[in-house]
């Protein structure tokens, strides 16, 4: 069975310094293709605020949509940026979703098709990662297409 090149890959990013590492590895291997490229970022959701709410009253914690609506123009300006610098792509899409991050990137991915998908890892070890668990491992375990993952840690 032959692998032809990758046609549809997704690139999934957060706002961090450890991203640049991933950055540098999409462009070396989109380098000379004529891919598709699309760009995601997941926010996560917004925490409910307690200001003013009393639950002995029977006062629910509000969402300020308006901190949401930031969070997500902000993520949406990240990946403007990002994809002004992939000049050599046949095409650029970005997503910027709201939920869990392993969920949000393994639906993205399946959604738009991609044939490959490239993210990076924080290096967390030990009792954080027992904690936290790993973005990069559960989106491994389920996703349908081959997982380039970048060691990123940039302590």
């Amino acid at each position: 069975m032959g692998y032809s090149k990758f046609q549809r890959i997704l690139l999934a990013l957060d706002d961090s310094p450890c991203s640049d590492k991933v950055m540098e590895y999409a462009h070396s291997i989109l380098e000379g293709q004529e891919a598709t490229l699309a760009l995601v970022t997941v926010i996560p959701p917004t925490s409910p605020a307690s200001y003013g709410a009393d639950p002995l009253l029977g006062q629910q914690p509000i969402v300020v949509a308006e901190v949401a609506e930031i969070q997500q123009q902000a993520a949406q300006e990240y990946l403007d940026r990002l994809a002004a610098d992939f000049t050599s792509v046949k095409e650029i899409f970005t997503f910027t979703r709201v939920g869990n991050i392993r969920e949000e990137i393994l639906t993205v991915a399946h959604e738009w098709a991609a044939d490959l998908l490239i993210l990076g890892t924080n290096g967390k070890t030990g009792f954080e990662h027992f904690i936290s668990g790993s973005v990069s491992e559960s989106v491994i375990r389920k996703a349908q297409c081959p997982v380039l993952v970048i060691p990123s840690k940039c302590d």
